[in-house]
């Protein structure tokens, strides 16, 4: 049987250039590897732009192989309403919201393009972003990232040791499958704050070393963030490096990853609203875990959109680095244990254990928020030194601050939550599938 994959581009922003560049990708996995590969663009646009989105694929001519999904969130509403069918009544408006919310949620797209992929009979979920762009070999072609993923991705480690440059690979663990492969980005900063290391060095390092456990000495905060939101720095690609091991979740990005279904199909990311890297918890699973990965260098361009700009966008922006630095209060934790009980992660089989996964959150969520009570003071008073319109959002966080609180905790109850839910949601979508209205699809299969 053929190997499928999902290539999955979530967004709610204009991004013509950018489906025309992973049109590309597709295409290039299809005759490089043989694959099916499902195109999968979630579309959180108003419908003038999810129409400009499905001109765009449909004038493309795909390789043979390759099948388009462009599904407004009305399909994908229909979707999930299917998949939790079998789940409780009474959860399933709750599980829909996390799935589907109405704010904005980094793990809640990325979920949802797990579970299609899952009705699909995907093997593997390949996820971009909207506001990045590939770089270029040197006879012009795209760096595509799928091709150091369909090179290593599914591999029993040990035998893929001759095909990385380097390996780091601990014979321990050599039997076991490659389930993760990603790389990083160079430009921007992932996190839009260069204005603030700009506007004073010290203030952003009070404000970033907020990603650390309050116990960390000093020199340790300074290196976190000294390579924090920087990704692969500005070096552009030459040539193709890859390291075979366990991989670092520092080192990669969630616009350039693979993850196997063996990971996310167990468990799902963190469901958190507004809030920006809760989208990364699976590539700290799979580093505690020990489960076999590749580190490759085909970064892809980060940049800034316009809407980031604005009075608004920062606004909303803000809030949710904000919610980032709140909820390490319990990721942190769960991060701790996870890597002190690694054994426990994964059952007989080599699976990841759910139920433990679950029981980790919910015993972070009854931690003190004495901590997070710090962070929102160390903001405002940093906010503040800052000056304009970062004053005025100190304002705004001064006022939101006791709901932000609650909101992080509910957050991480969500999560334990979904996970509990999860499983019977997979093996649901599986035998579902997608069911794609004609009528609600931007471009043809």
């Amino acid at each position: 049987m053929t190997r499928r994959i999902c290539l999955a581009l979530p967004t709610n922003r204009a991004c013509p250039e950018t489906l025309t560049a992973i049109g590309a990708e597709a295409d290039h996995a299809a005759r490089h590897f043989g694959v099916e590969v499902h195109l999968l663009i979630l579309d959180s646009c108003d419908r003038p732009v999810f129409q400009e989105h499905a001109d765009v694929l449909a004038a493309g001519t795909r390789a043979p192989g390759v099948h388009v999904h462009h599904l407004d969130e009305d399909v994908q509403r229909a979707f999930l309403r299917r998949v939790l069918e079998e789940a409780p009544e009474a959860e399933r408006d709750r599980l829909l919201e996390m799935m589907l919310p109405s704010g904005v949620s980094y793990g809640a797209c990325t979920n949802r393009a797990f579970l299609i992929a899952a009705a699909l009979g995907c093997e593997s979920v390949h996820r971009r972003d909207s506001d990045s762009a590939y770089q270029l070999q040197r006879d012009g072609a795209p760096a595509h990232p799928v091709h150091p993923e369909l090179t290593f991705l599914g591999r029993r480690a040990g035998d893929a040791v001759d095909d990385a440059t380097r390996s780091e690979l601990d014979p321990a663990v050599a039997d076991r499958d490659v389930v993760l492969a990603g790389g990083s980005f160079i430009g921007e900063l992932s996190v839009d704050i260069g204005e603030m290391e700009a506007l004073d060095p010290e203030v952003y390092h009070d404000v970033v070393s907020l990603w650390a456990p309050p116990e960390w000495p000093e020199s340790r905060k300074r290196e976190l963030v000294a390579e924090s939101f920087r990704g692969a720095g500005t070096e552009p690609y030459v040539r193709d490096h890859t390291l075979l091991g366990v991989v670092d979740p520092m080192r990669v990005d969630m616009c350039n990853i693979a993850l196997r279904r063996e990971v996310y199909e167990e468990v799902p990311l963190p469901p958190a609203r507004d809030t920006i890297g809760s989208d990364y918890f699976l590539l700290h699973l799979v580093h505690d875990a020990k489960l076999p990965g590749v580190l490759h260098n085909r970064d892809i361009v980060n940049f800034y959109t316009p809407e980031r700009r604005t009075d608004a966008g920062f606004r909303a922006y803000h809030r949710r680095l904000a919610k980032f630095f709140l909820s390490m209060l319990y990721f942190n934790d769960i991060y701790d244990r996870m890597a002190a009980g690694s054994a426990g992660l994964l059952d007989g089989d080599l699976r990841v254990r759910p139920a433990e996964i679950a029981r980790l959150a919910r015993r972070s969520a009854v931690l003190d928020r004495s901590d997070n009570v710090h962070r929102l003071a160390v903001m405002d008073r940093s906010y503040r030194k800052l000056g304009g319109r970062y004053a005025e959002f100190a304002d705004h966080l001064a006022e939101e601050g006791p709901r932000l609180l609650d909101e992080a905790r509910e957050d991480i109850e969500d999560f334990a939550r979904l996970t509990d839910a999860w499983g019977a949601m997979v093996r649901t979508a599986r035998t579902a599938g997608l069911h794609e209205p004609a009528a609600a699809s931007g471009a043809g299969r």
